[in-house]
């Protein structure tokens, strides 16, 4: 039963992509300030997972509910509002290479229908220093460090003030110091009322900053009620 504290409820679901069944019998909840990992070998259906949660790949089979959105009844053209609540970070960064640090951010404000100039420019540098990236404003995505950029994809999926984040391997690319920083900005996110949901093959960094564990295997999704010790 959905309650005003669960923020991802999905019941008896079936995931397909390109009409291939993905994951049969999905049902989970996630509140919300939770810290939640998906682990599972490389196939095994998290970023699918994921992509349905974004509205990506449509919901065919089951019910699904996020950010008070009914993914079943949501049509395509209110997709956007549904992602203004979501912030996304992608382990190849996805950025604008073109454009500068700020400039990245700007373009999402931008998009998302922001239009007062000076409202832009504060929000940017709040959460340009939120990431640890106050000075870095100026720079091109290809003068920042593999750090620094993952920090810009979290400055840029913070910058509409979701409600949560997914990140689909914010590590995979990133060296053990670099990935416990990152961590560190994510468990501080999740602790400011935002739910996180953070699929990875990183181990030790969930024995390090522990969540809740749901893990896939067999075209199944197991929740897993106690975080790894």
């Amino acid at each position: 039963m959905t309650t005003s504290e669960t923020i991802i409820d999905i019941k008896d679901c079936e995931i397909l992509q390109n009409k291939n069944l993905i994951l049969s019998d999905v049902t989970l909840t996630i509140n919300r300030s939770e810290f939640v990992y998906l682990i599972g070998r490389t196939g095994t259906g998290k970023s699918t997972l994921l992509k349905m949660l974004y509205g990506e790949i449509p919901l065919k089979q089951g019910e699904a509910t996020i950010a008070g959105f009914n993914l079943k009844k949501l049509p395509r053209k209110k997709i956007p509002y549904l992602r203004r609540k979501l912030g996304m970070i992608f382990q190849d960064f996805q950025l604008l290479p073109d454009r500068s640090a700020n400039d990245n951010l700007k373009f999402v404000l931008q998009s998302t229908g922001w239009k007062n100039k000076n409202e832009i420019k504060d929000r940017i540098q709040q959460v340009m220093e939120r990431a640890g990236l106050a000075t870095k404003g100026f720079k091109m995505p290809y003068e920042l460090s593999g750090g620094e950029q993952q920090r810009l994809v979290i400055a840029r999926a913070l910058v509409n003030d979701p409600e949560i984040i997914f990140a689909d391997e914010p590590t995979g690319n990133l060296d053990p110091e670099t990935s416990t920083e990152v961590l560190k900005l994510l468990f501080e996110i999740s602790g400011s009322g935002r739910t996180v949901v953070m699929a990875t093959h990183n181990y030790p960094i969930i024995e390090r900053f522990p969540g809740r564990i749901i893990k896939f295997e067999g075209g199944k999704v197991y929740p897993m009620v106690k975080p790894v010790a």
